[in-house]
Parts: structure tokens; C-alpha cells; sequence
């Protein structure tokens, strides 16, 4: 006898039933009375997926399609088109929390209803080389200000002088910033003998051969229309060309082509860390020699304030020679004096610090996790809880005690001490990029030539 909790509205086509309250924006699929949640919920045929929350609009993409196996909760910034359906058949989780504080809830926004966050229980993949597979993807969440900042790891802020904070900007606009920021040109010019080598979260990377100099590039072309976040182009551009080290993959020039955005940087055809780790294994003087490049790219990074936010196995790239760089800017922050600490759900689930997940504040520190986290999966050949859906296994990051190898009794007791000190839950008891330089565990760290023959054994198996 009790009225209705919900009001359906029923589509003709497509048959899926959409549910919201006569006053919901039409995009909102579930409104209860007193904490409304909205879904996007995203059907696609590629199968590279990403999600993106943003504080300042009533979107949001929330869920995965069953039919795609993902490795996280990803959508790609490739697709120009969403749908507002929903598989009926696919199984849904949802990450709820009960905590007093709802900074603490990983599916709270701070200026809007609560979320949900849903994906599809099918086991991720292993490899991520593979045709079927899906490539590097992340979560992020949009900067812990009520408003949007368009160039949030600028590390010059008059670089953003012309467009306020917080506003939106059409496309012709943010073009105009753009440029401001990029090489003048048209490398069409320079450039020939483009060759496609795969596709990312925000866009396809292909060969290309200068043609003064014979020196053969990557070329990543990005589509300023299919981007959900913009503003993240600007790392890409900002933090590879303000911040050169030897252990960071170098960009040479970025361009505006039409609607694209076009990064020329060094190429590294040893492949990624991934193809090492899904084709081979690994021995503790290899494993050392990786970690080793990384927390020297780190130090760098973090003592000029920068957090990369997306450490994994997928940002490691190598030179055939098995020289080792960082690369993938595009989630990275800034922080300072006035900004000490961030508070964004960003980063690739499985390698996620729990304070990230907790959207607790948090500094540098993160990285270290996600790189504890990385060590594990050159042991292993997976992170912890990779046959487990992205969700659970945030969900155990955040509320269990850190993960441990599968085969502790096989590994030294400098690598178990190496990853005690990277992976413990106390951001403040962490070690930090410096402190672990000093570990004893670094000292078998070989030259980039062990590293050689896990690079060889790659490119035989392709």
C-alpha cells in the first residue's frame, strides 16, 4: 500500500528501462529520494576502457560492459560517443561505505550525490600485449578543489593565465591554451614513415622517421575532441618537457595538428616492463636493476614536487641496450608549499596505495606503494588480487594488511625487507624514493646489459 521508492520512466528503444526522479537530469539512471546516485553507464566496442570522475559536472562513467575483460576501472578517451544503456545480464558490484567521514568513502564526491562504482566480474587479463587484451588504463578523479584547475601540474602558473579555474571553456578555447604550450609548426613536414605501434588511454602512438636527421621517433597522437579530461593533455606536454632526466623517457617537441595533439619523443623499442613480465621471469639482479632506474627517476620527480600517481609495470618502458625509463605524465600532480598534499582517486586499482583508495590527503609516498606493488608483480607476474574484480581488490588494499608474495620462502630477505619498507600501510612510516636507495637489497643491481636477454626473449616469443 506504500507508494513507490522509485519512478520508471520506460524508454521505447532501446528496451532497457532508465529509473530517476521527475526532477533528475535525464542521464541519471537509479535517484533514490535522499542521496540520489547517478550512473553513465558505458557500452562500447573497443575494448579499452576508462573512467573519469569530475566534481563540477553530472556525469559520470561508471561502469564496464561484461564483455570486455579490463585490468581496471578504465574507459578509453578515444570513443567520441557514449550510450545510456545497460546490459541486464551483467553482474554489477557495488563499492558502498558506512564510514562517519565522507572523505574516506571512495565513491563519495565532494560536490555531488553519491556514486557508485560497478564493473563486471570477469578475471583481468595477464597480458596486456596481446591483441585481446586491454592496454595500460587507470582510474582518476578530478582534483580535490570545488573547481576544476585547467593546468593542475603546471609547474609555471602563468602558463594557465587566459582561462579562469573552474570554468568551461569551449573547444576553440582550450585550443588556444594549447598552443601556448606547444612547439609552432606542422611536423608533417619533418616526419615521415609513420608506422602505428599500439594504442593508449588517450591515443594511438606511431613510429615516424625525421627526415633531416634519419633519427626514428614515437609520435603520440592525441584527439582533442575524444579526450574526457582535457586538462590532463597538459601533463603530457608540461611535465616531459620542463622535467629532463635520465631515467625519464625524453620528449623532443609536442604540436597542434587540426584537432590533435601531437608529442614527439625518443623511441624505446625494448617494449614495456609488461611484455617483460607477461613473457618471461625474472631474477632478483634484474629485478634490483629495474628498481634501481625507477627510484632514481623518483627521487628527481618528488624533489621537484612532482607525484607521478601511476606507477606500474606499464609505465616502465626500455631502450633495446636495457636502459630504463619512467614515462606516462598523463596522471601526475603537482604539489608545493601552498598545495602540500592531494586527495584525488587516481591511479590503476591493483597497484593503488590504500590512502589513495581512502581519498585520505597524500603526498610522493604513493609512489613508493605502487612501486612495492610493481616488485610484487615482477615475483609473482601479476600484482596482488589481479584474478580478483578491480573493486575487491581496492577494497582489500584499503582494508587489509599490505599483500605479500606468493612465494615468500623463494625470495631473499633483502627483497622481503625492500618490500616491507615500500608497502607499509603508514604513508608517514613509508620509506621514501631517497631512503630506499639505500637498501641493501639495491646493491645486486646489475648494468641495463642483464636486462638484455629478458628483452631478447620478448621480441622471439612476438
Amino acid at each position: 500500500t506504500s507508494p513507490p521508492r522509485y519512478h520508471v520512466h520506460t524508454q521505447m528503444s532501446p528496451p532497457q528501462s532508465l529509473f530517476h526522479t521527475p526532477t533528475s537530469p535525464p542521464q541519471s539512471l537509479i535517484h533514490t529520494p535522499t542521496s540520489p546516485p547517478q550512473y553513465h553507464v558505458h557500452t562500447q566496442i573497443s575494448h579499452q576502457q576508462s573512467i573519469v570522475y569530475t566534481e563540477s559536472t553530472p556525469q559520470r562513467s561508471l561502469t564496464h560492459s561484461q564483455t570486455s575483460p579490463q585490468r581496471s576501472l578504465t574507459h578509453t578517451e578515444s570513443t567520441p560517443q557514449r550510450s545510456l544503456t545497460h546490459s541486464q545480464t551483467s553482474p554489477q558490484q557495488s563499492l558502498t561505505h558506512t564510514e562517519s567521514t565522507p572523505q574516506r568513502s571512495l565513491t563519495h564526491s565532494q560536490t555531488s550525490p553519491q556514486q557508485f562504482l560497478t564493473h563486471p566480474q570477469t578475471s583481468p587479463q595477464r597480458s596486456l600485449t596481446h591483441p585481446q587484451t586491454s592496454p595500460p588504463q587507470s582510474v582518476t578523479h578530478t582534483e580535490e578543489s570545488p573547481q576544476r584547475e585547467l593546468f593542475q601540474v603546471s609547474a609555471s602558473p602563468s602558463r594557465s593565465a587566459g582561462l579562469s579555474a573552474g570554468g568551461r571553456v569551449s573547444h576553440e578555447q582550450f585550443k588556444a591554451a594549447l598552443q601556448t604550450v606547444v612547439n609552432q609548426g606542422d611536423p608533417r613536414r619533418r616526419l615521415e614513415s609513420f608506422h602505428k605501434l599500439g594504442e593508449g588511454s588517450t591515443g594511438i602512438v606511431y613510429k615516424a622517421t625525421e627526415k633531416d636527421t634519419g633519427r626514428r621517433v614515437a609520435v603520440k597522437m592525441m584527439d582533442l575532441r575524444r579526450q574526457q579530461r582535457r586538462e590532463l593533455l597538459f601533463n603530457e606536454v608540461v611535465i616531459m618537457k620542463d622535467y629532463r632526466h635520465q631515467n625519464v623517457v625524453e620528449m623532443y617537441s609536442s604540436y597542434l595538428v587540426e584537432d590533435e595533439l601531437w608529442v614527439v619523443m625518443e623511441l624505446l623499442q625494448g617494449g614495456s616492463l609488461t611484455d617483460i613480465i607477461s613473457h618471461t621471469r625474472m631474477n632478483e639482479e634484474q629485478i634490483a636493476t629495474v628498481c634501481l632506474s625507477v627510484l632514481r627517476a623518483l627521487c628527481y620527480l618528488h624533489s621537484q614536487g612532482i607525484i607521478h600517481r601511476d606507477i606500474k609495470s606499464d609505465s616502465i618502458l626500455l631502450t633495446l641496450d636495457g636502459r630504463i625509463k619512467l614515462s606516462d605524465f598523463g596522471f601526475c600532480a603537482q604539489v608545493s608549499k601552498r598545495i602540500p598534499r592531494r586527495q584525488s582517486l587516481v591511479g590503476t586499482p591493483y597497484w593503488m596505495a590504500p590512502e589513495v583508495i581512502s581519498r585520505r590527503p597524500y603526498g610522493p609516498e604513493v609512489d613508493i606503494w605502487s612501486l612495492g606493488i610493481m616488485v610484487i608483480e615482477m615475483v609473482d607476474g601479476e600484482p596482488p588480487y589481479f584474478s580478483e574484480s578491480p573493486v575487491q581488490a581496492m577494497k582489500r588494499l584499503r582494508d587489509g594488511p599490505p599483500p605479500k608474495l606468493k612465494l615468500q620462502h623463494q625470495a631473499s630477505r633483502n627483497l622481503r625487507q625492500f618490500l616491507n619498507c615500500a608497502l607499509l600501510r603508514d604513508p608517514l612510516r613509508r620509506a621514501s624514493a631517497v631512503e630506499l636507495l639505500t637498501q641493501p637489497f639495491l646493491v645486486q643491481a646489475g648494468p641495463p646489459d642483464c636486462i638484455v636477454s629478458l628483452i631478447e626473449e620478448w621480441r622471439r616469443q612476438q
